[in-house]
């Protein structure tokens, strides 16, 4: 039997820094926005993650997409 993978969506995922510590280093968060379709190009995820950054306070240091499947053993 062979295991098939369907897409079922996409999850972009931003990293930010929101200050440093005493000792100078970064304090880093991330926040992720679910529903992002598997057919989304990455340049235009990178984009959104890049336009509403833009508009807070917190300077975006990456952006990631995980992209989730279901596995169907068949």
């Amino acid at each position: 039997m062979a295991v098939v993978s369907t897409p079922i969506g996409s999850v972009l995922v931003a990293q930010y820094q929101t200050g440093v510590t005493g000792s100078g280093s970064p304090i880093t968060r991330q926040k992720s926005f679910t529903g992002i379709k598997t057919t989304a190009v990455d340049q235009d995820i990178y984009d959104a993650a890049e336009a509403l950054f833009g508009l807070l306070e917190y300077p975006l240091i990456g952006v990631r997409r995980d992209d989730r499947s279901e596995l169907v053993n068949e």
